[in-house]
C-alpha cells in the first residue's frame, strides 16, 4: 500500500509539472524549437529531474514536446497538417459552444475579463499579453459547454495553438485584429444572439487560420 501511495504521489507531481509547462506554452514563455534544459526547467518548477522527465514524457505524447536522441528535449514545431486540424477542431467546439449556450452563462464573466485584459494590454503595447488574454477568451468560450472533457482537450489544443502562433515573429500583427473581434463576439453573445456570435467567430477563425498557414509557409525553405 505504501508503494502504491508513493507511486500515486509521484504521478500527481508529474501531472502538476506537466500542467505548469502547458501554462508556460499557452503564455508564450516557451517557443517552437526551443531546447529545454532539464536542470534549468527543474529548478524553475521546483521539481526533481525524475518528475520533470515524466512530465516531459507526457507532453511528448501530447506532441507539445519532441525528444531528439543525443540532443535533448525541444518544444515542438507544429506541422501544417496539425495547424489545419487544430482550426477545424476549434470551429467545431467553439462555435457550437456559443450556439448552444444560454446568454449570461457564468463563463461569460471570464470572456468579459479576457476582453478587458486584452484591451488593457493593447493600450500598454504588450502584444504577448494580448495573445495570452486571447487564449483565455477562447478557453472561456469552451467553458460554455460545461464539459470537463472538452476543457481538458482544449487546454492541450491551446498549448499547441500557441506554438503555431510562435511561427509568426510579429505578435502585434497576429493579435491586434482580434481584440475588437472578441469584443464583438462577446457583445452579440450577451444580447442573446448566440447564432450571430458563432457566425462572427467562425469567420474570424478562418481568417486566423489563413494568417497562421501563411506564416508557416514562409518558414519553409525556398
Amino acid at each position: 500500500m505504501a508503494q502504491l501511495d508513493e507511486a500515486e504521489d509521484s504521478n500527481s507531481r508529474a501531472d502538476q509539472a506537466a500542467e505548469r509547462l502547458r501554462r508556460l506554452l499557452i503564455a508564450g514563455d516557451l517557443v517552437p524549437g526551443q531546447r529545454l534544459s532539464e536542470t534549468a526547467v527543474s529548478e524553475r518548477l521546483g521539481v526533481s529531474r525524475n518528475t520533470l522527465r515524466e512530465a516531459f514524457r507526457m507532453l511528448t505524447h501530447e506532441r507539445l514536446l519532441v525528444h531528439k536522441p543525443h540532443a535533448g528535449v525541444f518544444v515542438a514545431v507544429p506541422s501544417l497538417a496539425s495547424i489545419i486540424d487544430i482550426y477545424r477542431v476549434r470551429r467545431m467546439i467553439e462555435c457550437q459552444a456559443l450556439r448552444s449556450s444560454p446568454a449570461r452563462h457564468p463563463a461569460s464573466r471570464r470572456m468579459r475579463a479576457a476582453v478587458e485584459s486584452a484591451q488593457a494590454s493593447r493600450d500598454a503595447d504588450n502584444w504577448v499579453a494580448v495573445g495570452t488574454a486571447n487564449m483565455e477568451f477562447h478557453s472561456a468560450i469552451v467553458a460554455l459547454a460545461d464539459s470537463d472533457h472538452l476543457d481538458r482537450l482544449y487546454a492541450n489544443i491551446s498549448a499547441e495553438l500557441r506554438l503555431a502562433f510562435g511561427l509568426l515573429d510579429d505578435p502585434e500583427y497576429l493579435h491586434r485584429p482580434y481584440v475588437d473581434r472578441n469584443a464583438a463576439v462577446l457583445a452579440l453573445y450577451l444580447t442573446g444572439d448566440t447564432a450571430g456570435a458563432a457566425s462572427v467567430l467562425e469567420d474570424y477563425l478562418l481568417l486566423s487560420e489563413r494568417t497562421i498557414v501563411a506564416a508557416y509557409a514562409r518558414q519553409l525553405p525556398a
